[in-house]
């Protein structure tokens, strides 16, 4: 059983931003498969599935409005044959949306598995776990700011444990390290009220074609690209500095999603993603949407009830 201590929480992150470590976390993967799968899936997803230059790659699908219903990633098999991989709970709202248009087409969509992700991470000044996992599929690009590797496995956690050779840190040390390099996900930073540019830069650039041709969604997509990419709501990472007051942070301690976020005591947004306070050197981190005015380097409130904390909006670390 892995260690899910505070202790251990910051080990691994430690590790996964240093010398480098690998969590194991369930992920669920549909697969599309059929003559006119990638005919089907060319007009319904944001990237271009027909002439993707890797195995596997990011994407959105979106509702006519433009607004996300899912965030996932590709992995081409063949033309006729494709997985897509979401975070648990959300791969039947994928195949609810994907069944929507699916008229007179040559194509299956299975109910969902639950698969494994290796996921390995470690510092861009380093390499680490460049070897290819055996039976697995490859996930590329892992993030922004991100030096690492994912590996899809067909088997549930457990037994993807048993089957590498590796010591896996806490599953929250990973989480706190998607936080820290302000990556979304399903069901806390995007939701149905999401327009793709609000997940940020990376995310358009790694799920987005605008060379392909049609699909749904597609026009709001177009026409924020062309006015810069500014958005009413951008993805932002919060570092908390401590309780108002000027009182310091107890190991464990941090807010809860849902908290408010004010700025100059206007309500800006809500934490949607949090992970506590680890120790010195160590803050609690939050994730959320924010007002656009609301700049890098602010400092806001978070109000939880009774409880009310100080943080800075930062900037993630740059792709290295």
């Amino acid at each position: 059983m892995i260690d899910e201590s505070v202790d251990a929480v910051r080990a691994g992150f430690d590790a996964l931003c240093g010398d480098g470590a690998a969590a194991i976390v369930a992920r669920e993967v549909v697969a599309v498969q059929g003559p006119d799968a990638g005919r089907y899936l060319q007009g319904q997803l944001s990237q271009d599935v027909i002439a993707m230059s890797a195995p596997s790659a990011w994407s959105f699908i979106l509702q006519p409005s433009g607004k996300v219903d899912a965030w996932f990633r590709v992995h081409r098999l063949a033309d006729d044959d494709f997985r897509l991989e979401i975070e648990p709970g959300h791969g039947q709202a994928l195949i609810t949306r994907l069944r929507r248009f699916l008229l007179r087409t040559d194509a299956s969509i299975s109910e969902p598995q639950t698969w494994s992700l290796l996921a390995r991470r470690w510092s861009s000044s380093v390499l680490r776990f460049d070897e290819e996992v055996p039976d697995a599929l490859a996930g590329a690009p892992v993030g922004p700011g991100v030096a690492g590797l994912d590996a899809l496995l067909s088997v549930e956690p457990d037994a993807a444990a048993r089957s590498v050779d590796i010591d896996p840190v806490p599953s929250a040390a990973l989480e706190r390290y998607r936080i820290a390099h302000g990556v979304p996900a399903m069901g806390a930073e995007l939701t149905v009220d999401t327009i793709p540019g609000e997940a940020g830069a990376w995310a358009i650039d790694a799920s987005v074609s605008f060379t392909k041709g049609c699909y749904t969604g597609q026009e709001l997509v177009a026409r924020i690209d062309s006015r810069g990419g500014n958005v009413p709501r951008p993805i932002r990472l919060l570092t908390v500095s401590g309780a108002t007051g000027g009182t310091g942070l107890d190991a464990g301690d941090c807010p809860a999603v849902g908290a408010e976020v004010r700025h100059d005591g206007t309500l800006v947004g809500m934490v949607t993603s949090s992970s506590p306070s680890l120790g010195v050197d160590h803050p609690a981190l939050a994730l959320g949407p924010l007002a656009r005015a609301v700049e890098i380097g602010s400092t806001v409130e978070l109000v939880d009830g009774r409880r009310r904390w100080s943080a800075v909006v930062t900037e993630p670390p740059a792709a290295g």
